[in-house]
């Protein structure tokens, strides 16, 4: 095709992805890219710190775990909330009180974040859409993801993208090193705990319900058969009943992307949700997640972030094995701590359960986990951890960019 033609093509898909992102009819998981360029291009961002979040309302779920901790460090150093998507961005507008902006094109971002002087940018997750913001030079680039397990993704190669990466604890660190090649995680890895963890229980409203209560939060299907993690499909119906039977009282909470993914997953929620309905039992949503670990005298999950943050209820715990025999994991000494339910033995989960809440014979050894996996779990100490780990790597910062800068200044002729 002649140059010019060429041109017109480009100008025809121009027009209609413009078109179909403002019709909102974009496939899912897609970001849209309205974004705020032109109302940018001489601005600059508000505050220290900005926290890249290029993805679709899908997973916001992952930003939102760390809201409490953001609006601390807000009223700190000041941070704005970057999005490739105006949807995601209307959202978090509505929930969180701090400045959220949605830029489509990367020129624009990068021009913003050196103009605006921003000493940080934070990440929830390894978005491979991350490197619009990873090539910039003047801030340094945090890992923050949305909790620790002993999931592959923990110990992902991507961890190598990012300047430093704020863990939950030593067993984050000595995982990556067992783990992970070629990462020094000694030094690029600062344990700051679970800082949501001091925020959201805050709110906590005293349990009503007395009788012996178990949390079912299974993770969801994951991308890829090495990360199936979930029992939702292959435990859940079983246990469920099992539990019922058994006469205990059942929070089932479901994960965010729960049947995104693989459709027989969201049919296997919209069983549990008939059985609790006919069992007396609760789907926990818009609960946080303190709430439901006050309100439950056991927790049955799938490896995942929220087996390590329900350790310092010191409440027993129950993980599941995976099915799929393709799943791996990155195991740590949790996994061979508490007891663990095969999809063959769904069936005993009520007995097991019941037992577990009467006589918690592992509860010493869990107690023994809770600083490996978290540090010092007071009240108000990771937060502390976070908003210290921040303005340490701000300073930082500064003394590098300056440093940098001297190294590129042209030399002075004589």
């Amino acid at each position: 095709m002649p140059p010019r033609g060429n041109a017109l093509k480009r100008r025809v898909r121009s027009t209609g992805g413009k078109l179909l992102r403002r019709l909102r009819l974009l496939p899912g998981g897609m970001p849209d890219g309205i974004g705020d360029d032109a109302a940018l291009q001489d601005a600059t961002l508000e505050g220290e710190i900005v926290v890249y979040f290029p993805d679709t309302t899908d997973s916001l779920y992952q930003l939102r775990s760390w809201y409490g901790p953001l609006l601390e460090l807000h009223r700190a150093q000041g941070v704005t909330i970057v999005c490739m998507d105006s949807r995601t961005a209307a959202t978090i507008r509505a929930e969180l009180a701090v400045p959220v902006v949605t830029i489509a094109l990367d020129a624009t971002l990068d021009a913003l974040i050196l103009r605006s002087g921003t000493k940080l940018v934070l990440y929830v997750n390894y978005n491979p859409l991350n490197t619009a913001a990873l090539r910039s030079r003047s801030a340094i680039h945090v890992s923050l993801l949305h909790g620790d397990s002993d999931k592959v993704v923990s110990v992902s190669n991507q961890i190598k993208a990012y300047d430093y990466s704020f863990v939950a604890g030593q067993a984050a660190i000595d995982r990556l090193e067992r783990y992970t090649t070629l990462f020094d995680a000694a030094s690029r890895c600062i344990p700051v705990g679970r800082p949501s963890l001091d925020t959201d229980r805050l709110d906590i409203a005293p349990r009503t319900d007395p009788r012996p209560t178990v949390l079912y939060a299974p993770t969801w299907e994951g991308g890829q058969a090495s990360a199936a993690y979930s029992s939702l499909c292959s435990h859940g119906p079983h246990m469920v009943r099992s539990l019922l039977d058994a006469g205990l009282a059942v929070i089932y909470r479901p994960h965010p992307l729960t049947g995104v993914r693989v459709p027989e997953f969201g049919e296997a929620d919209a069983e549990l949700r008939r059985l609790l309905e006919e069992g007396g039992g609760l789907v926990s949503e818009g609960r946080s997640a303190p709430q439901d670990f006050a309100d439950a005298d056991l927790m049955l999950c799938d490896v995942s972030a929220i087996a390590n943050e329900w350790l310092p209820s010191g409440k027993p715990l129950i993980i599941t094995t995976p099915s799929d025999p393709h799943t791996r994991d990155a195991g740590t000494v949790l996994l061979d701590t508490v007891p663990r339910l095969a999809e063959s033995d769904g069936g005993r989960a009520g007995s097991l359960a019941q037992s577990q809440i009467e006589h918690d014979p592992l509860r010493a050894q869990r107690l023994e986990l809770i600083e490996y996996y978290l540090g010092d779990v007071a009240p108000g100490r990771s937060l502390e951890r976070f908003l210290e780990a921040c303005r340490r790597l701000s300073t930082k910062r500064d003394e590098l960019w300056e440093r940098l800068q001297e190294n590129e200044a042209p030399p002075q002729r004589r």
